[in-house]
């Protein structure tokens, strides 16, 4: 593929991918279940700080960029569009958007915008030109570790959530929703994505360290099985025999 071609697919999925993010995010507000983790947290802040809301989102997001040091993660053009694009579509996502009436189109509304934002986090990670503040965070970890996508975004989410609640942020069913699903989700989507795709994507050490993690885990528990039906199997007579001795 030539270079013009590949950055111009870069691009339009790091578009595509902020788009649907804030979109997403539009739709978790109109569903009026809860907001998710990292937006407690800040309302929970700026209810501390006297800051609003918007303004304890960026403080936090600096706060997140200096932890990248330590991960050895490195900022990129998708990092900044990633503040600027997600503003705009929030926005523009509230102004079309209406609030369900029902309950079941209010959870429908809740569930689509998880789905599409776990969607939207891997495309525009996906297009290797820089990962937001936060996610940035799940990448390095995720390589720095060699856990799974699943385990180290769900880890972050609940943390983040269970200090937006101890400072007062309000939670809501899609809170929880988002806290436990999210990191699956974006998991799975990631696993479906083809090799040959992901091998030249935003993904390719995530997905390799992740898999490291995986098949570490799984020969651990091979291990642990294994020493457990040894323990277990009961001894043959020949076995049992006494060892001659001198």
């Amino acid at each position: 593929m030539r270079p013009q071609r590949r950055g111009a697919l870069r691009g339009a999925a790091l578009l595509v991918g902020l788009t649907g993010y804030g979109f997403s995010m539009a739709m978790m507000v109109r569903a009026g279940l809860g907001l998710d983790p990292w937006d407690v947290f800040h309302q929970g802040l700026a209810r501390h700080t006297g800051m609003t809301i918007g303004v304890a989102s960026a403080v936090v997001g600096v706060a997140v960029l200096l932890a990248w040091i330590p991960l050895r993660n490195r900022p990129g053009v998708g990092t900044i569009a990633n503040v600027v694009v997600i503003a705009i579509t929030v926005d523009a996502g509230l102004s079309v958007l209406s609030t369900p009436v029902s309950m079941p189109l209010r959870v429908a509304t809740m569930v689509g915008a998880v789905v599409l934002n776990a969607i939207a986090t891997v495309l525009y990670v996906g297009a290797g030109l820089g990962p937001g503040p936060r996610d940035g965070l799940m990448t390095g970890l995720v390589v720095r570790t060699g856990l799974s996508v699943r385990l180290v975004r769900t880890g972050i989410e609940t943390t983040v959530l269970t200090a937006g609640w101890l400072l007062g942020g309000t939670l809501g069913v899609g809170t929880v929703l988002y806290a436990f699903g999210i990191g699956p989700l974006v998991q799975f989507f990631v696993r479906i994505t083809p090799e040959r795709v992901l091998a030249v994507s935003g993904w390719a050490s995530v997905a390799q360290a992740s898999d490291s993690g995986v098949e570490t885990d799984a020969r651990r528990t091979r291990g642990r099985r294994n020493r457990i039906t040894t323990m277990g199997r009961c001894q043959s007579p020949k076995e049992m025999q006494p060892t001659p001795t001198c």
